[in-house]
This record gives structure tokens, sequence and C-alpha cells, in this order.
């Protein structure tokens, strides 16, 4: 099993975490959703990194990135930590797989600093915005699930959220990690969730991407990825039956499946390109 190195940088005016799952193969970053320090993708960067090399960043106000009262959590300004981090590290081009609110600041990103992507990968992202349905996972659920594990009571709490269980160590440190998010960054995605636009966002992005979609949950409608089919042509779309949006912990074997086989799609086009 590959260790992880875990690092502090300071980039965009802050301290930001990160793991590296060192590889020989193309650079990828993962950026994680709402309550989800990069300790919890662990599993996916040491299963990537025998073919990639894997970076997992904490974003701000999760794991042991800044957090405080200090900090603005909208997703202009995770995009732009984002976008810095590249940079600080001269990591880019590379590829970036965003899971649910990962995947909003990296469209984010990738649209304002083209150069620095070289695909993206986004994983179940909410589509809710500006005159659309509402994200259907309820704040008040993500809120109790991380007050439990603030209070060391989190298993009951992530049973009652219906969703699949967790293998047992990812479980044990998802409470171990859940109180080192703060709570006014779950506010703060959830108002950009439904003030900033997606598809606005994805029209304005030039490089390759790819949607993995949770077959259950509610998060991506069929009209949803038809959407993004019109306003990105040529997008790689699929849907995993069965699987809900904690696909990663919930059923790591499809989703490495759907994962490694957009990767590999988007790493010979690249090498298509350059050749």
């Amino acid at each position: 099993m590959t260790l992880a190195s875990g690092a502090h940088i300071r980039a965009n005016g802050i301290r930001q975490h990160y793991l590296h799952f060192a590889g020989t193969g193309p650079r990828v970053l993962i950026v994680p959703g709402i309550v989800s320090p990069a300790i919890l993708w662990r599993h996916v960067g040491e299963w990537l990194c025998a073919t990639h090399d894997c970076f997992v960043l904490d974003v701000r106000g999760r794991g042991l990135s800044e957090s405080g009262a200090h900090l603005d959590y909208g997703f202009d300004t995770c995009a732009a930590d984002l976008v810095a981090f590249v940079r600080t590290l001269s990591l880019g081009p590379l590829a970036v797989v965003g899971h649910s609110m990962g995947a909003r600041i990296a469209v984010r990103a990738a649209a304002g600093a083209p150069e620095l992507f070289e695909s993206l990968i986004l994983i179940d992202p909410p589509t809710s915005g500006p005159g659309r349905r509402p994200y259907p996972i309820p704040k008040s659920r993500t809120l109790e699930l991380l007050r439990s594990a603030q209070r060391a009571d989190g298993v009951p709490a992530a049973q009652a959220g219906g969703a699949g269980p967790w293998p047992g160590e990812l479980q044990r440190l998802r409470f171990e990690w859940l109180p080192t998010c703060d709570e006014r960054a779950v506010h703060a995605a959830y108002d950009d969730f439904h003030a900033q636009d997606l598809f606005e966002d994805l029209a304005r992005t030039t490089v390759p991407v790819s949607l993995v979609a949770a077959g259950t949950g509610g998060v991506m409608s069929d009209a949803d990825i038809e959407e993004m089919r019109r306003v990105r042509t040529g997008l790689r779309a699929v849907r995993l039956a069965g699987v809900g949006h904690q696909m990663q912990a919930e059923d790591f074997a499809t989703f490495s499946r759907a994962l490694g086989a957009m990767l590999g799609n988007q790493d010979s086009e690249t090498e298509r390109h350059a050749s």
C-alpha cells in the first residue's frame, strides 16, 4: 500500500493542506465534497497512484486547511484557492476530479484559468441554481451529520440519512475527521449551490469534460445530463445504476471502474493532441 505524504502550502493567502500519493503517471487532483476532508479519499488516492500522480486537496474550512470566522467560504474564493494551489505547486495543466461541491468549484476554476486544467471529471455535481430545482440533500441533514460527529455520536445520524453503508475503516475515518469541517462552510456551499449556475460555468470552460452521475439520490436528473450535453458538445457521461451520491465510499468497485475508464479516455485524448 502506498502511503500518502501530507503537506501545507500558503496559496491565495491561506494555509492549504493536501495529500500526495506519488505515482509516475499523469497528474490528477481530487477536490472533495461539502463535508469530505481529503483523508476520506485516501483509498482512492492509494488506488489511483498505480497509474497517476495523485493529489487530494482539503478545501478551505475542512480537514487541515485553514478555517475560521475570518474566511470567506464562497465558491468564488474556493475556486481561487484551487487555481492558486495548482500554480503554487506548478502542477498544471492537469486533470481534476471534483466530487459534488468539488465539481462545482473545479468547473468555476477551469472557466477562469483554462491554461491550468487538462480535463475535468465531474462526479455527481449538484445542478441547483437560480430558477432550478433545489439540491435534493437537505442542508439540515448535512448539518445534523456534522453536529452529531462533533458530539461523538455520528453513526445514528448517518444511518438516519438513508445513504448506503460505508466500509468500517472509512466510517471510522469519517467520524474522526468530520469535526474538522466548519459549519459556516456548509451554509456557504448550500447558498452558492442555489445562487450560482453550474451550466453557465460549464459553457465557459474549454477543456474536455466527463461526467459520472449516481443512479440513486436524485442529485442529477436525466434532463440535467441532456442539458450538459447541449452546453458541452463531446461530453462523456455515464450513470451508475444503483449507486448513490457517496459512490466513492458506498460502492468503490463500481466507482473505480467508471473513474478509471474516464481518466483512461482523457489520458489517451491528451496524448493524441500532444503527438
